[in-house]
């Protein structure tokens, strides 16, 4: 090849390897850095730490692989009006990344209850 002459990279990936590229996030997220507790279905509850939250969801810091579609329950405690109030929500893991020493997880929130979903939409104000 020529010095100076253009280089094109051609994309090898599916169009379905592309779709699962996309952001899949459905609402804005906020940073929120806390403990929590993963208790995945048929597994005994592992700690991990809150990375961010939306409506919809959340990521955090694990240091299992879980499967996409895996369902569980994520733990975490939330700040609001000065107090501490510990939040449980029924999840659904939506991606696993490795990142270093750990794996990052996305959760989709799965039939999140009235209580849970007030408060989260309080924090995010």
């Amino acid at each position: 090849m020529r010095r100076g002459a253009p280089f094109y990279f051609v994309n090898a990936l599916t169009l379905s390897e592309r779709e699962v590229s996309v952001e899949q996030r459905s609402s804005a997220r906020k940073i929120m850095r806390a403990k929590a507790v993963v208790a995945m279905d048929g597994m005994p509850p592992q700690p991990a730490r809150t990375l961010d939250i939306g409506a919809s969801g959340m990521s955090l810091t694990f240091e299992h692989k879980l499967a996409v579609g895996q369902l569980g329950s994520v733990s975490f405690e939330l700040f609001l009006d000065g107090k501490a109030q510990i939040i449980t929500c029924r999840s659904k893991v939506s991606y696993c990344i490795f990142s270093g020493d750990h794996f990052k997880i996305g959760y989709q929130f799965v039939n999140l209850d009235p209580t849970a979903l007030n408060a989260i939409s309080k924090f995010l104000r």
